[in-house]
Order: C-alpha cells, then structure tokens, then sequence
C-alpha cells in the first residue's frame, strides 16, 4: 500500500464528499479549541493503538498529534484534497508520520495495528462496506476503534450541513459491525451532557459550533467534570456519542465470510476471548486485559 503521496497525486474527489465544506472547516476549527474534550477522547484509543496505526479522517491532525508520541509511526488520512494539503504541512514536523489520501470504501490493503476513525462513519451511505475496508487495513488481532453522533433525534441542521446520513445508537452500530464481521469488543455512550447541550444548541436555538466563548466555557468547565463522573461513577444511558471497539479477526476483506461461516454455525458458535465485553454492552472493569494485551482504559 502507498504509504505517502506527493501534492501531484492528490484527487480532487469534491463532488464525492457531502455536505458544505465551509460549515465543515468551521466546526473542525472550533473543535480544535476544545481541548480538555480532544484529551478526553483521544484516551480511549490508546489502549489499542499498538505499534502502528492509521487514523481515518485527521482532518487538521488535532486527534493525531495526540496518539504520535505514543507510537513508532502513525498514518494520517483524509479524502478532502483541501484539508489533505493542510494536514500534510501540519505533519511534516513528525518523520514517523505519512500521510495520505483514502476515501471509503477504499481497495487497498495493509497490516497496521489499528484504526481509528472519529465521526466519520456518519457520512457514508455504505456504512458497513466502509467497516470492510477499514478491515483490510488492519492485521488479524488489530483494533478498530470508532467515535460517532448518537441519536437520530439529535440530527440537526448542523449534522446535514457538515454532511451527516446517520446518528447511531449502541444497536445501530452493533447491527454494523456485525454485518461487517467485526467481532465487538465495547460499544458504549459518551458524553452525556454534551448530547443534551447539542440538541439545544444547534436544533432548538439553530446555532452553529463556533469559535469563541461558548465551545470553550463548555471545554474548560462541564468537560472535565463530565469526564470524571463517567469514567469514575456510571456509564450514561446516553451520550453525544457512540464510542465503539470492535476486533479484526479475520484478514482484511475476509471478514465478510467469516460473519457468514459464524452465521451458518449457529448461536453456540464462537466463544468470546477473555476480557471481551458481553454482547448486552456490560462495560468492561477498568485494567481488565483485552485480547492480546491492551488494558481496558474506558
């Protein structure tokens, strides 16, 4: 798989990307202030990077330079050719760092250790198909790891504007990755408070993230409260996010027809890894070993 293209080979696939880039730049720029919730987020990753992963989606590289120290190389992607230029100069200050452009579903192949993608599944209309190519580029064992909107009631002009086809709940997405034939490891709600903050924010008062006082009143005040009583206190019931990890366990591509063969096998088929979380969703104890190794952070 290429692992850096140069500025020449980068594709202008415009009319394939959905929604108001202009909107969507604004967002990413306003996000980039929120710090306390970047951190937040970026922690649920960790356990699982490994050695080397790819993240889908960087954007401007904000959650990447929050995983590079932690990894001997890291693969930055986005399949926007404007914001890819931007992240290549933001990335040309890490030598462990390649970048390059992957738009979903995607027919490469490659043996990284994991891959994250955070909001992007929502943008594509062949969400499972985008789970399978996600696969392909990570070695048997890896991780998958995936942040996405929860709630179809929260869907909001912003969420058309910034080119959303979908919010998920916990079985939406466990309907998805199973259709991929990903073997779930935790999927869960984040951010409880920051749902509720949303819906009001951009459906009832129809305003859009900006930045300014707002976004960094919430950062600096409500998240890191937040974030301790979810990972100290409960797992929310609901959240402005699904967090979700699943397992590669087959080779890339081949992970179709092993959903098939598990199907055809029957209920008593598979026998979950240990560490694994059960399939009603039970959080996993903190420091509970994942398969392979990764202690349970989340």
């Amino acid at each position: 798989m290429e692992t850096v293209r140069s500025e020449g080979d980068v594709v202008d696939d415009g009319p394939l990307l959905r929604g108001n880039r202009q909107i969507q730049c604004d967002v990413l720029v306003a996000l980039a202030e929120c710090r306390n919730h970047r951190k937040w987020f970026a922690s649920f990753a960790e356990p699982f990077l490994g050695d080397s992963p790819i993240e889908i989606g960087s954007g401007l590289g904000d959650y990447a330079r929050e995983w590079i120290p932690l990894v001997s190389s890291f693969t930055a992607t986005d399949a926007d050719p404007v914001l890819l230029l931007e992240l290549k100069k933001e990335m040309a200050r890490y030598p462990e760092v390649a970048v390059q452009q992957v738009t979903l579903p995607y027919a490469d192949r490659a043996e990284h250790s994991c891959l994250i993608a955070y909001n992007v599944l929502e943008h594509i209309d062949d969400h499972v198909g985008a789970l399978r190519s996600m696969a392909g580029l990570v070695r048997r064992g890896g991780y998958i790891v995936l942040v996405c909107p929860a709630f179809p009631f929260a869907m909001s002009p912003v969420d058309i504007a910034t080119g959303h086809v979908r919010r998920y709940t916990k079985r939406s997405m466990r309907a998805a990755l199973a259709g991929a034939g990903l073997e779930e490891v935790a999927v869960r709600y984040a951010n409880s408070v920051g749902l509720l903050c949303y819906y009001a924010f951009t459906s009832l008062l129809k305003k859009t993230p900006a930045e300014g006082g707002t976004m960094k009143f919430y950062d600096r005040l409500v998240v890191p409260v937040v974030r301790f009583l979810e990972r100290i206190f409960v797992r929310p019931p609901f959240g402005q996010s699904v967090l979700a990890i699943a397992r590669v366990t087959g080779d890339g591509g081949d992970q179709a027809g092993d959903a098939e063969a598990d199907r055809a096998a029957g209920p008593a088929g598979t026998a979950m890894p240990a560490g694994t979380a059960m399939p009603g969703g039970t959080a996993m104890p903190g420091g509970t070993a994942m398969p392979d190794g990764p202690a349970g952070a989340f």
